[in-house]
């Protein structure tokens, strides 16, 4: 029985009526990147996630337009802004890696509006900040990749990278497992990253 096998059935033998719900990986925001990932405790539906987005219009096709849609907790929704939202990378490259979307389906930050460059920009800082509150990260990668030739998984709809960065955290799983150890769930992450969060003039959570 392998590690998903195992885990669809609660650790129990066929016939277990209790098995775990497993949450639709395409309602999610991330791409998968050629990393398995290795949970501790082990959340295996996560790595399930092959779907892509299903074209580069706006809807229910682009999670980035999805995700404002569902629940914080559904969402991974860490925060909402008037402009933008933040909120965890299904596919993290470390723990407590998030993403900054406008809410407008944009593909270029030449075409965000005043108002939608300033929330982004605020947002990230917000987003350090609390990071470095909750998990003390010794530095940082930001970044946007703008088109799928400089590595955008989602080319279609912006989005800024906030990557807190540990020392010894490229350790070898990467290099040699092409696995990478992440010490927490996502909800969990999400749920003590969204308590941290400075109470300000956001869009209201939804649940």
């Amino acid at each position: 029985m392998d590690a998903t096998d195992e885990q669809g059935r609660g650790g129990g033998g066929p016939g277990r009526s209790d098995r775990p719900a497993v949450e639709p990986a395409e309602d999610f925001a991330g791409v998968p990147d050629g990393f398995d990932r290795l949970w501790t405790p082990h959340r295996m539906a996560y790595i399930g996630g092959q779907d892509k987005p299903t074209g580069d219009g706006p809807g229910d096709g682009c999670p980035f337009c999805r995700i404002p849609t569902l629940s914080d907790v559904d969402g991974l929704v860490v925060a909402r802004g008037a402009a933008a939202y933040v909120v965890l990378n299904l596919y993290p490259y470390n723990a407590g890696h998030l993403l900054v979307c406008p809410y407008r389906h944009v593909a270029d930050y030449t075409d965000l509006t005043a108002e939608e460059t300033v929330e982004v920009a605020t947002l990230t800082q917000t987003a350090m900040r609390v990071l470095r509150a909750v998990s003390t990260p010794h530095g940082f990668n930001l970044g946007m990749n703008q088109g799928a030739v400089a590595g955008a998984g989602i080319a279609a709809h912006l989005h800024q990278h906030v990557v807190p960065r540990w020392g010894g955290d490229a350790n070898f799983l990467p290099i040699v497992a092409r696995s990478r150890a992440l010490p927490e769930l996502l909800g969990d992450t999400r749920t003590r990253l969204a308590a941290a969060w400075p109470a300000g003039p956001t869009t209201p959570s939804k649940g």
